[in-house]
């Protein structure tokens, strides 16, 4: 059977914005030392004023940043004008412990969640094991936090099935218990293959699945690391990406370049198939995720 040929522009001439009925979001991770933070804070600021959607702070596995999230999203939301999300997950701590959390995520203005599972506390690879009187799973966590109060809510997708997950369908099938708890929204794990994202809504979308399904996108700095990062999760990286980021290995600014330049035409695809949400994984770096966003028409 021929494949059905998606846009890839659209009609959009190779140098134009995206139209701006575009949405994006940033994704931070907590800082451990008065030097991360203070790189924080400026990240903060430069991409503040582009308006995004909503900020998102990560969680470490068993709880390891859960202070330094919630002292982080609570001073995002005290001093800008950003929307804060708080990552939360069911890893090390007891539902009431975790219904604490999100009392007070609620009493300090803090309205979304990004609901997960976690990673595993002897880390990715090894077997889950649920704690003991915890939320087992994120669809469990997902009812809980309904529970306590009306919270917006994110959870996480996997365009290439969950790396515990037994096929896509079955991960696809556990997807959709989760927004049937609750969910308004799925934020994917990055992916690098732009059709298997598409492919990945388009079984969503069979499947029943109506919320918003926005693509993680992870501009590559390192493609060593990327290259390792993503065997750990079963993210497949194309022929093409290695091939263009050759010879790079000590040349950052060149691989800078090249990045921005990938990613934007990542999200002009994307756009031109129906997708309008991006979330950017930032790694607490402003200027790559900036220039990208410029280069989209996602400006100040």
């Amino acid at each position: 059977m021929t494949p059905t040929l998606r846009p890839q522009l659209n009609g959009l001439p190779i140098a134009s914005p995206l139209p701006r009925d575009a949405n994006v979001s940033f994704e931070f991770f907590p800082p451990k030392t008065e030097k991360m933070e203070a790189k924080l804070w400026e990240c903060v600021e430069r991409l503040g004023p582009l308006k995004p959607k909503y900020v998102s702070v990560t969680y470490g596995a068993g709880g390891s940043t859960r202070e330094r999230t919630h002292a982080t999203v609570a001073r995002i939301r005290r001093e800008t004008d950003l929307e804060p999300a708080a990552h939360l997950t069911c890893v090390g701590a007891t539902r009431a412990e975790i219904n604490d959390i999100a009392r007070r995520y609620w009493a300090d203005g803090i309205k979304h969640i990004v609901a997960l599972r976690g990673d595993p506390v002897d880390g990715i690879g090894q077997a889950y094991v649920p704690h003991p009187g915890g939320y087992a799973y994120a669809e469990d966590l997902v009812k809980g936090l309904k529970n306590i109060a009306d919270f917006e809510i994110s959870v996480a997708g996997y365009p290439e099935k969950h790396p515990q997950a037994d096929s896509l369908d079955a991960d696809i099938a556990f997807l959709k218990r989760k927004v049937n708890a609750g969910a308004n929204r799925i934020i994917t794990q990055s992916f690098f293959d732009t059709e298997k994202f598409l492919q990945f809504v388009d079984k969503a979308r069979d499947a029943g699945i109506t919320v918003p399904i926005v693509p993680g996108i992870l501009p590559v700095t390192n493609f060593k690391r990327v290259q390792e990062f993503s065997a750990s999760t079963g993210t497949s990286v194309p022929k093409w990406m290695a091939e263009i980021f050759e010879g790079l290995d000590d040349d950052a600014e060149t691989r800078k370049l090249v990045a921005a330049s990938v990613v934007a035409e990542q999200c002009r695809v994307l756009y031109a198939n129906g997708i309008k949400d991006f979330h950017f994984y930032t790694l607490n770096r402003a200027d790559l995720t900036y220039a990208i966003c410029h280069i989209l028409g996602v400006r100040p």
